[in-house]
């Protein structure tokens, strides 16, 4: 091929690249001015954040540190490395990167080569010969480059819709790794609650068998009736018949933070399984404001992504209003295997692929139309997640709040029973009184810690319900 030529096809070429995006249809995105996301009110501090269990503070990322407790930390940390949710959400990552990726690859050009021997020989009559032509090894070779010109931002559209549904989906994986710090965190406090029920369980039935112990001696001195043995036996049945629900609760929770370390039955060590010291933060909650909530909560920036998608793919169809054209070039050789290279072997070609239907406008106007009531649909659902974070927020400061009042009420009303209790056990024993104020004071005694216990363990799930709605853990 002449020189001069190719140089000249390539100008051209390049020509048409530097064309290829004159513009771009379709709406540039931006986050609507009327979205919740930029209310004034929503960004202020959180209303049930005055209160004194809190301070606004900003979150830590790793809120779990808080508690101060080497074991939880470990178990978050496994958690991430090993949760099989996880795992999932970081394969749908790698997945949209590779979408992306083929979104891009499509604004580039389309290279390909050929090379095919063979032996034979062509149709004389084909070619326009009177003559027989020999048997001979023949060659075809040659470079064909291909190239969308994009040029009303079909291709550009697309890859900003294939880069916004990736940070969508990063987002995704991040509120599945803020998910699992708090399960996990859930999961083990359940277990240090229960396994302290269990504690105070058990130590209500060793007190209950000492007052039964202690009644049937004041039975064999004649201070006492086999009435009296019955019912102390009866409260100690009905304090042992409260341990194989918590045992069952205790195994359950077992069961699941297993599970959520990525482990079998049984794979807890020791100290976890049979934790019996509750979680406990000593600082008020730091919560931040309402402006730092909808910056980190990963659902929020998801729901902002799914709406960039959305208006991207309002430019896709936009564009299918106007003609597709590709640019082709193709440069070779062929004939005789003898003669490869030979000047008048060469062959090229180059020129544009044209294709527009008409009339295209009905079917490309009916999906601009479907593509802009998915962005109004994509808005309303990212309102919708602005105002459930600040609600789930709100609610579970206040759920904090109130549980903290009810869990002093319960200890100042335990610590009372138990004065009552030891009381009536001292009176009993010297006979100063009877043996059913005795007994109603030591079933007080174990109700109320049981209650107490119970709402311990409330006060840590409500403690991680309110981290989880802050949406701390991901970073």
């Amino acid at each position: 091929m002449n020189i001069n030529k190719t140089a000249r096809l390539c100008t051209i070429f390049l020509t048409f690249l530097t064309v290829s995006a004159c513009t771009t249809v379709g709406p540039d995105y931006r986050v609507p001015s009327a979205a919740e996301v930029n209310n004034p009110a929503a960004l202020g501090n959180f209303k049930g954040s005055g209160e004194a269990p809190f301070s606004q503070a900003p979150l830590p990322a790793h809120w779990w540190h808080l508690y101060q407790d080497p074991v939880l930390d470990g178990l978050i940390a496994k958690a991430f490395a090993a949760n099989t949710d996880l795992r999932i959400a970081s394969a749908n990552l790698a997945r949209a990167r590779s979408v992306q990726r083929e979104f891009e690859d499509a604004s580039r050009p389309e290279v390909g080569v050929n090379a095919a021997p063979a032996y034979g020989k062509p149709s004389a009559v084909a070619m326009g010969l009177g003559e027989r032509i020999p048997n001979s090894w023949l060659y075809d070779t040659g470079v064909r480059v291909s190239y969308q010109v994009d040029l009303f931002g079909k291709i550009a559209r697309s890859i900003e819709a294939s880069r916004a549904d990736t940070q969508a989906t990063e987002a995704a994986l991040d509120m599945t790794r803020v998910t699992i710090a708090a399960e996990t965190a859930n999961a083990y406090a359940d277990i240090c609650g229960v396994g302290q029920q269990l504690l105070i369980a058990q130590k209500s039935v060793d007190i209950q068998q000492k007052f039964v112990q202690l009644t049937e001696d004041r039975v064999r001195t004649g201070r006492g009736t086999a009435f009296d043995i019955s019912r102390v036996k009866s409260q100690l049945e009905q304090l042992k018949a409260a341990l194989p629900t918590l045992q069952a609760q205790q195994k359950l929770g077992q069961y699941r933070l297993e599970a959520l370390l990525g482990g079998l039955p049984g794979s807890l060590p020791e100290a976890v399984a049979h934790c019996g010291k509750p979680l406990k933060i000593d600082s008020p909650i730091p919560t931040g404001d309402g402006a730092a909530l909808l910056k980190r909560r990963p659902d929020i920036r998801q729901a902002e992504r799914r709406l960039a998608v959305a208006t991207a793919r309002i430019g896709v169809a936009t564009a299918d209003l106007y003609p597709s054209i590709s640019l082709g070039m193709t440069a070779g050789s062929t004939g005789e295997l003898a003669q490869f290279g030979a000047e008048n072997a060469g062959r090229w070609s180059i020129g544009p692929l044209i294709s527009w239907t008409l009339p295209s406008t009905g079917t490309a106007r009916s999906r601009i139309a479907q593509a802009e009531a998915s962005t109004d649909a994509e808005l309303a659902r990212f309102d919708g997640v602005v105002l459930n974070a600040l609600r789930e927020t709100e609610s579970s400061l206040t759920v904090y709040a109130r549980e903290l009042d009810r869990n002093a009420a319960l200890q100042a009303a335990r610590d009372q029973s138990e004065l009552a209790a030891e009381q009536a056990r001292t009176l009993y024993r010297y006979g100063r009184t009877d043996f059913l104020t005795t007994l109603d004071a030591d079933r007080t005694l174990a109700s109320q810690e049981s209650v107490l216990a119970a709402s311990n363990t409330k006060l840590i799930s409500d403690q991680v319900t309110l981290f989880l709605s802050l949406g701390g853990g991901w970073e």
